[in-house]
């Protein structure tokens, strides 16, 4: 039960403690909670967008769920998840000359393994020289950005853009299609539901989801087992970098059509809060992808109606992933006299 009532518990505390600085602002914090949940719940338009935002969050709060099961810190969603738009960019822009019928299929498969294979560096370097992958997924996620404003200046600028740096819209046999029409969710939060599943039975139910299990439980005992460390950390890798590349994808596929720089609010850094109050489950993923989205879509819709900033949900996610860990050390350990 513990398990369960964690998270939620992380949750109610983290609304409690940001009502002070809400009503420091001078707002009612009764109605301005009231208006969060309606505006992340309380019409069509709000279920959509909030589903719509919780896509890309689910995919980078596996990629962040799978690598911290097996101990391997990736903080470097973020940058994943751009090399796999710019992946899914050049490929869904016609570079590659494909049947029709194959042109998204193969835009999926490039940007996946775009950000699978950006991961497997560090994961490199962790496993066979010792460097920290926590600095180093960090800092490469400022190198892909440099990166891909390089690209959107020089060889994938749009030439209709008028100098504004962003690609050539993507074909449309390379775009994902609307699950709701006249709304913006697309068939990427399919994606990620099934992604959610796929990994889950892939931890549960293999034999590389054991040996990742045992790697990230106790590595010292899984290599004397016989597991080899740096093969299973290479595959955790590719896997994570994988799962935020796909969320890449939905955002130029599904959502823009195009690639521009201001493409991510930051969907890989708030994937380690999704995985945080998910307990690093898959399955768990899904509700606590959404409950992000939610405070970020009702928070918009609260700051336009009684004048207070958005960033209150900034605060509220970060507030959540603190309680959060006080929640596990409270599900750790016990007090005793």
């Amino acid at each position: 039960m513990l398990g369960i009532g964690a998270p939620i518990g992380a949750a109610i505390l983290a609304l409690a403690i940001c009502a002070i600085p809400l009503a420091l602002a001078g707002a009612d914090v009764g109605r301005a909670y009231q208006l969060m949940l309606t505006g992340s719940m309380g019409s069509r338009f709000a279920v959509t967008e909030t589903l719509s935002r919780a896509a890309p969050l689910i995919l980078t709060g596996l990629a962040a769920a799978i690598a911290f099961r097996a101990r391997l810190w990736n903080i470097g969603a973020e940058g994943q998840l751009y090399m796999g738009a710019l992946a899914a960019v050049a490929v869904g822009t016609g570079a590659v000359p494909v049947p029709s019928f194959l042109l998204l299929p193969l835009v999926l498969v490039a940007g996946a393994l775009a950000g699978g294979l950006w991961m497997l560096g560090p994961t490199w370097l962790r496993v066979k020289l010792g460097v920290d992958e926590v600095v180093t997924t960090l800092l490469l996620n400022f190198v892909v950005l440099l990166f891909v404003g390089m690209m959107l200046e020089g060889p994938l600028q749009d030439p209709m853009s008028l100098g504004w740096p962003q690609s050539a819209p993507m074909l449309a046999d390379a775009t994902l299609p609307k699950l709701v029409e006249r709304t913006r969710l697309h068939f990427g939060l399919v994606i990620a539901l099934a992604a959610a599943v796929v990994t889950w039975l892939v931890i549960q139910r293999t034999a590389f989801g054991f040996e990742l299990r045992a790697t990230g439980a106790n590595p010292e005992a899984a290599a004397f087992a016989g597991m080899p460390e740096t093969r299973v950390m290479l595959k955790v890798g590719l896997f994570s970098g994988a799962m935020a590349g796909l969320a890449g994808v939905g955002e130029v596929a599904g959502l823009k059509g195009y690639l521009t720089q201001d493409l991510s609010p930051g969907y890989g850094y708030a994937g380690i809060v999704v995985a945080t109050l998910a307990q690093l489950g898959p399955l768990a993923v899904i509700a606590a992808a959404v409950f992000v989205a939610g405070v970020f879509v009702g928070a918009d819709s609260m700051s336009r109606a009684i004048g207070v900033s958005s960033y209150i949900a900034n605060l509220i996610v970060a507030t959540a992933l603190l309680t959060m860990l006080l929640a596990g050390l409270v599900t750790r350990y016990r007090i005793s006299r």
